[in-house]
């Protein structure tokens, strides 16, 4: 092999380590793009309509009532801040969310379904959310 075919190789294996590498960083940018949650993709979670105190379950009525008198909760956990890690309620500082069990009548454990208030003064949120599904969408509830 001469010297022309050596630098000729030499130049096509570093042409595809290029191309790998760019494609990788592509790859992995395309990802992170597509993974990055943007506040037009968090709005879905509320656009469901909001409902009436009625339209909660019984259990759900009683701890907006024990919300707003201060408790006593049944829950340890009733009552402590909710992170909001989901990003599907409007963006506040830490502190602003409040969560609380909604008990499901035949379960020995909390269940899915919670109230997710906001505002600094626990017994008169801003608004309260419903959630039956853990956190995977919230319904405003409405006076």
């Amino acid at each position: 092999m001469d010297l022309k075919q050596i630098r000729t190789r030499i130049g096509s294996v570093r042409g595809v380590a290029i191309g790998v590498i760019a494609a990788t960083v592509l790859v992995t940018m395309s990802t992170l793009v597509v993974q990055a949650r943007s506040p037009e993709a968090v709005a879905p979670a509320l656009a469901s309509a909001p409902m009436s105190i009625s339209g909660l379950p019984v259990q759900g009525q009683e701890v907006l009532g024990l919300i707003r008198q201060g408790g006593p909760f049944r829950y340890e956990k009733d009552g402590t801040v909710f992170g909001n890690r989901e990003r599907l309620l409007p963006g506040q500082k830490r502190g602003y969310y409040r969560e609380y069990t909604v008990p499901t009548p035949g379960l020995s454990h909390r269940g899915a379904r919670r109230i997710v208030c906001g505002g600094f003064k626990p017994r008169w949120p801003d608004a309260c959310y419903y959630t039956e599904d853990h956190y995977n969408s919230f319904r405003l509830v409405v006076q």
